[in-house]
């Protein structure tokens, strides 16, 4: 059998194909064998040194046998028809063990080694063509050197001095790249590294250099005052010259000051087509690049609690229970699941370089507002980077996409607060490299069962670890004074540790106060939680809430019961102080006294929960003590907070849209400000998962209105961050509710929004079908400006089912309509769209006409998106009439746009036009690199698109050689 028949990776999981076949190796043991042969890279490799592989330091007697049966197996998988105990062509016999024959052209790690070498040797005259080198080889990689194996296997040297030699070459890539001015190619695999190997200190200061050059100095510097801390606390030492020097370069950088060299400046020239004006001018970057989203190496985890105790065995359960790929803890409510959960991911964070991704998923949230695993599914897709139009429909092609992406990779996932086996099954990683960590109260016995799962299950504390747990609170000295009273507390509450930590926290703002008095200040407590009857806790649990918020103040105590009416799983200051009728800076003092007390918690910076118990407590609490029309008042206060802020971020994401001025606010709702869309896309990130709560409660308590308005609000966003899932839910809501008030004006814009989401999912034929139904409703209203606003959705339509014509005959519709409505920001952008299809059209004159009408008009109005659209349509014109030069300057002002708008799948998509550009001028070269910064960016986002870009660069599709 030819040797080019077969080949092998090992630069991530193990993996051989023999032809188009992928074989399977076998089991774990084989896989080890394969992976050190693999490692070696055509090196003998003795049998005492595959033996500590295999089973490290207590081997089987047999173990010589066992291994001559794997090699056996080996040369049989590789070469079928081999006999038994023929000597193959692949694995021979040497040196009292085994060698595997390998090649450049078979093994990964052979042709990254000679990539790197290629690149030391060409980084001295040309540090561009290095940086192409290096790229081409690190995106061998598919996660650390024989990744899946057992611990104990992928311990042996072999694999950590593999892993080494990435590093070593990320570390030259970076160089090469700050020389050539390239430092957004490298960034990617330097937060790779860098999490990696969190006390190398070359491969730190090549990240916090790398930052700096792409101008994020405020990021660099955070880098090396994290690095130097951890030096200092884990080894003592002081950053060695290397790293000092790289810290001392970024303090010295100023704002406007970049590393590695500044921006180049372009010149335009006149177009020469007739009607055409001359191409205006923007100082492109230096190298046409992307920052790469942080959000593909997701750092999702909670808070760690600033003091862990009483949880020494359970720790090191968990630890041990690790070697697995899933591990549940179970226990009551209260129990302590979430905070050792989380507790131990930061404690083991740094062996998941690929990220650590964490969801609560509400399972037993007493309002009910459990998290489907859908909606966590696409939630992590999104961290992930994926792009919006990845995501299929169905939660079975959701799951199975999540779980591809993290083929090869070393992810951490926290499952927080499941309800059952089944709400967890579809968002369990199918990697080796992968670990689960799940909480519920129920045993998931179906995960212990179906997937291997290793249960630990929490009880209350006893005595001992009540007293560790007190005295890591209030101090030794203290509980030692007075050990029955510290005993009596841990008997009041039950052994919970969220009981004791609210009882702790009293007792630790009243340092002068004896705990014999807190004793029986609890004793003498007569609070009950029927919720409680559910959750294995005692009624004394139920006292230590009723006791706790009682000491706060009545101002504070009648917030923590209206909280509850909060549907969302957190909240901010700003929608608490809605719900009290308050203003911010009256409301934040009483949120103080609440966390104070561990009534709530800050979970992350400005964002506070409730644990259920807790939220279960203040729902009994508001029932008995706010009336029916006080309560229903906070709620529409509350509602009306999310609405006008929305309303507010609506504009500023979308101002070319319709807007609908949304109902007055009542009295003593005060709307957050959001003063540019940047601000306005943080809210609605952080606020998403309340915002799809708000549209239901509002809908289902009588407010169809304030639903109707506010799903039409989150439109933009929706659309922008691709969040069409939940965007058809809220529309469809928003329909229902536009339909029971009977009011045609608002039936038509709801039959709009919903549409305009299917067509985003695909269902055009839906889709379409209602536009036409919303077109004759505001044909018969005599809205035009809702016409208008149809028409271009039914133009975006025809675009999607190819007629081209048809999409520009729409859109020529309603720039006809925005014209005699005088509406210029709706014109400035249907312009473009026009431009754009006589592009497509080949119309070149027609287009640029309206293309540069459009332009001015958008610059006048700030609208960021519009012109770098703009710009891109130009800039295609221009391509396709061979006017390169002006082709190149107008993608890189398009370039340089939306860079600050965070658009990687946009920007890569340039790119790419930029390197056919390049391409047709024959500078492959520039060609290349253009490619080559588009494919960094379509791979970490996993977009399909890759392929294409890579057939450029291979010239699999006739545009470019290897060359």
């Amino acid at each position: 059998m030819p040797l080019e028949s077969v080949r092998f990776a090992v630069l991530g999981p193990v993996r051989v194909w023999r032809g188009e076949t992928e074989l399977d190796p076998g089991g774990p043991q084989e896989r080890a064998l394969l992976a050190l042969l693999l490692v070696r890279a055509g090196d003998p490799v003795g049998l005492e040194e595959i033996v500590d592989a295999l089973w490290g330091a207590e081997p089987p007697r047999s173990a010589v046998n066992v291994i001559r049966r794997h090699a056996g197996s080996l040369r049989r998988l590789l070469e079928p028809g081999l006999a038994v105990r023929a000597e193959g062509r692949w694995l021979v016999r040497a040196a009292g063990g085994y060698r595997l024959v390998t090649h450049g052209d078979c093994l990964d790690l052979l042709r990254f080694r000679e990539l790197c070498e290629a690149g030391r040797r060409a980084a001295g005259e040309s540090p561009g063509r290095a940086v192409e080198l290096f790229t081409e080889a690190l995106a061998l990689w598919r996660g650390p050197a024989a990744a899946g194996l057992p611990d104990h296997a992928r311990a042996h040297p072999a694999f950590g001095a593999a892993d080494r030699e990435r590093l070593t070459a990320v570390r030259a890539a970076a160089d090469a790249a700050l020389r050539a001015g390239l430092p957004d190619v490298v960034l990617p695999e330097l937060y790779r590294a860098a999490a990696a190997y969190p006390l190398d200190e070359p491969a730190q200061a090549a990240l916090i250099l790398t930052l700096a050059a792409t101008g994020r100095h405020g990021e660099a510097r955070a880098a090396y005052d994290a690095v130097h801390a951890r030096l200092s606390e884990e080894l003592g030492i002081d950053p060695g010259p290397e790293l000092r020097e790289a810290g001392e370069t970024v303090r010295g950088v100023g704002a406007g000051a970049a590393v590695g060299g500044a921006p180049g400046s372009g010149e335009g020239g006149d177009a020469s087509a007739p009607g055409t004006t001359p191409l205006p001018v923007a100082a492109p970057a230096s190298a046409p690049g992307a920052h790469p989203d942080s959000a593909s190496v997701p750092r999702q985890l909670p808070h760690d609690v600033a003091v862990f105790a009483g949880r020494g065995d359970e720790v090191d359960g968990v630890l041990a229970a690790g070697e697995g790929r899933v591990v549940v803890i179970g226990g009551m409510a209260g129990v302590g699941k979430t905070t050792l959960a989380v507790h131990w991911a930061h404690r083991v964070a740094g062996r998941f370089p690929d990220g650590q991704l964490y969801v609560n998923l509400r399972g037993f949230d007493p309002s009910g507002a459990v998290m489907e695993p859908g909606e966590a599914v696409r939630g992590f897709l999104d961290a992930l980077g994926v792009p919006p139009d990845r995501v299929p429909r169905g939660l079975d092609a959701q799951a199975a996409l999540y779980r591809s992406v993290l083929a090869g990779r070393r992810v951490l996932v926290v499952l927080d607060n499941a309800r059952d086996s089944d709400h967890v099954r579809p968002l369990l990683p199918g990697s080796p490299g992968c670990l689960t960590l799940v909480t519920s109260r129920d045993e998931l016995s179906g995960l212990v069962a179906g997937h291997g799962a290793h249960a630990l299950g929490l009880r209350p504390f006893d005595a001992g670890q009540t007293r560790t747990f007190l005295v890591r609170r209030l101090g030794a000295e203290r509980v030692e004074a007075e050990p029955g009273a510290a005993d009596e507390i841990g008997e009041l509450c039950a052994g919970l540790p969220l009981a004791l930590a609210c009882v702790a926290a009293r007792a630790a703002a009243h340092p002068r106060f004896p705990l014999s008095a807190v004793a029986a200040e609890l004793r003498e407590a007569h609070g009950s939680l029927d919720a409680f009857a559910r959750s294995d806790a005692s009624v004394d649990v139920g006292s230590v809430f009723s006791w706790s918020s009682r000491a706060v103040s009545p101002p504070a105590r009648r917030l923590f019961e209206l909280l509850a009416l909060h549907p969302g799983p957190d909240f901010s200051l700003p929608a608490a102080a809605a719900l009290a009728g308050l203003p911010a800076r009256r409301a934040r003092p009483l949120l103080a006294e609440l966390t104070g007390l561990l009534l709530v918690a800050e979970h992350s910076p400005a964002r506070y929960s409730f644990h259920d118990l807790l939220r279960a407590h203040a729902a009994e609490l508001v029932e008995e003590h706010r009336t029916e029309s006080e309560r229903h008042t906070a709620l529409h206060r509350l509602h009306h907070h999310y609405l006008h802020t929305a309303h507010t971020a609506d504009r500023l994401l979308a101002p070319t849209s319709d807007p609908l001025p949304p109902p007055p606010a009542p009295e003593g709702v005060h709307p957050e400000h959001l003063a540019d869309d940047d601000r306005a896309l943080a809210w609605l990130t952080a606020e998403h998962a309340v915002l799809l709560a708000v549209v239901d409660t509002a809908a289902a308590s009588g407010q169809e209105r304030v639903a109707c308005h506010l799903a039409w609000s989150l439109e933009p966003f929706f659309d922008r961050r691709g969040h069409w899932h939940d965007g058809l839910t809220v529309q469809r809501t928003a329909l229902a509710a536009a339909r029971r008030l009977a009011e045609p004006a608002l039936e038509a814009r709801g039959l709009r929004g919903l549409a305009r989401v299917e067509g985003r999912l695909g269902l055009h034929t839906q889709s379409v079908s209602r536009l036409e139904q919303a077109l004759r409703l505001f044909v018969r209203l005599g809205d035009d400006t809702g016409r208008a606003n149809t028409h271009r959705s039914l133009g975006w339509e025809r675009e999607q089912l190819g007629d081209l014509p048809g999409a520009l005959h729409h859109n020529q519709l309603a720039l006809d309509l925005f014209r005699a409505l005088g509406d210029r920001a709706a014109q400035a952008s249907v312009l473009n769209s026009v431009g754009w299809y006589h592009a497509l059209l080949g119309e070149h004159r027609q287009a640029l006409a309206h293309c540069f009408e459009a332009l001015p008009m958008l610059q006048a109005l700030g609208d960021r998106y519009g012109q770098a659209a703009t710009w891109d349509s130009i800039a295609y014109v221009h391509q396709h009439l061979g006017r390169h030069p002006h082709a190149l300057l107008g993608y890189r002002n398009a370039l340089t746009l939306l860079r600050d708008l965070g658009a990687p799948y946009v920007e890569a998509d340039i790119l790419s036009r930029v390197g056919d550009t390049h391409q047709a001028m024959g500078d492959h070269d520039s060609a290349r690199a253009a490619w080559r910064q588009a494919l960094t960016l379509l791979r970490d986002l996993g977009h399909p698109d890759a392929e294409r870009v890579e057939a450029r660069l291979t010239g699999r599709d006739g545009r470019a050689g290897a060359g």
